[in-house]
């Protein structure tokens, strides 16, 4: 988008978007009408913008789901483009009367009096993994609610399955055996058709997440979330696209009230009362802190600690989301300050940065072995430089020594410079 001040701005235009076609308004500073409304259908929408908009232009639309393609499309010709909250535009959803022309002469006249509640734009690449997210998203709900009919199957008849894996391969015979009316018998075909073509869609969008973890943007911050606990390949990478850009957020308060983590709050006169958790934002955030939270809390001493003080006091569910607030602010420490956590265990850290490696080819860990691409990351956290080895599954399993991937690294140094 082009850097233009606000001296320079001309015209203010209110964009009404909609699937086929956008009704365009534009005023200026004295809030005459300049421009429509018109009506422009998205068959010669580029021509339009193309031929009226120009570099002293400030235009705004409302979030929606074909908004981020028509930023893009205007940004380069306008002075300022903005998009804005949809939920925040006062006075249009409730207006007596509401018209396309209206709602996009609204939108002028705020963007003209400089009173739009503006959202952030994410790059292409956040709302590309945003996108591959939310469609992991809709895949595993479609296999839960396969797999939910099935064993509401089981329970109906009170059948007995056998151990292990319900679903697995070796069970086939057991599902094909059971003597169901033909109709059950053909749902449960279906359904475990739908189950075998489900697990390598997964998979393949699972090892897209880890082509895109040893990219940039994503690549630099994805081993300060896995020092985490509770925190796999997945959930680094779910916090990472509902942040975007770290940033944004000056400090750690902000973070947890863009998650909707933070209290929600309740003043009037003397009166001050702290209510639950306002809910507010990122829901996908919100949603996987917790899941993290409640593995952290089994798997780490530090917050195992934390959530027996804090669960004592406000009960189990309370204590799990005061734990997920307290996980965000780390987040932000962490990614803010490219530092290592205080409380990261370093074999641990080092277990969970060999996992990823498994998970990754030769060409995405950079030419480098398991045992020199753990070393390298922990050589950017600054941790574990005493570590030779993680002891799991009953093996010692090798890490690189320092000096060695140096030699191979050599830009390190570098960065390992100020610590020394």
């Amino acid at each position: 988008m082009k850097e233009t001040s606000e001296a320079t701005l001309e015209r203010f235009i209110g964009l009404d978007v909609h699937k086929r076609y956008v009704v365009a308004c534009a005023i200026n500073a004295r809030k005459e009408v300049l421009l429509g409304p018109v009506r422009v259908e998205f068959s010669r929408w580029r021509q339009w913008i193309q031929n009226n908009i120009q570099a002293t232009d400030a235009v705004v639309l409302e979030a929606t789901t074909n908004a981020w393609p028509l930023y893009d499309q205007l940004a380069p010709l306008a002075g300022r483009v903005l998009v804005a909250h949809a939920g925040k535009i006062a006075g249009i959803a409730s207006a007596r009367v509401k018209t396309d022309g209206r709602a996009a002469l609204h939108l002028a006249k705020l963007l003209a009096a400089d009173m739009i509640p503006e959202v952030w734009v994410p790059p292409v690449a956040v709302r590309e993994l945003r996108g591959l997210l939310a469609h992991r998203r809709r895949l595993i709900k479609m296999r839960t609610m396969t797999r939910n009919r099935l064993h509401s199957l089981v329970h109906r008849y009170s059948l007995e399955p056998p151990r292990g894996a319900l679903f697995a391969a070796k069970h086939r015979a057991w599902w094909e055996e059971l003597e169901l009316s033909p109709t059950e018998r053909l749902r449960v075909r279906q359904d475990l058709a739908i189950l075998d073509q489900l697990e390598p869609l997964l998979e393949e969008v699972r090892g897209e997440l880890e082509r895109l973890s040893t990219e940039e943007p994503w690549a630099r911050e994805v081993p300060y979330l896995l020092q985490l606990p509770g925190f796999g390949l997945i959930v680094s990478m779910t916090v990472l696209a509902a942040i975007g850009d770290i940033t944004r957020f000056p400090h750690a308060k902000q973070l947890v009230g863009y998650a909707g983590l933070g209290a929600s709050v309740k003043e009037s006169g003397e009166s001050h009362r702290r209510g639950r958790i306002t809910k507010e934002g990122r829901r996908d955030l919100r949603f996987i802190l917790v899941e993290a939270a409640r593995i952290a809390v089994l798997k780490h001493p530090y917050w195992k600690g934390q959530y027996g003080r804090l669960e004592r006091r406000m009960g189990t569910n309370k204590a799990i989301v005061a734990i997920a607030r307290k996980l965000l602010v780390v987040v932000w420490h962490v990614l803010t300050e490219r530092a290592a956590d205080r409380q990261a265990e370093a074999e641990m850290v080092a277990f969970k940065l060999m996992c990823w490696s498994w998970e990754l080819d030769d060409v995405q860990r950079g030419g480098l072995t398991t045992r020199q691409f753990v070393r390298y990351h922990l050589l950017q956290l600054q941790l574990g430089a005493e570590l030779t080895h993680v002891y799991r599954g009953g093996r010692n399993r090798g890490i690189a020594p320092v000096e060695e991937v140096l030699a191979l690294r050599p830009e390190l140094q570098a960065e390992l410079a100020p610590a020394e």
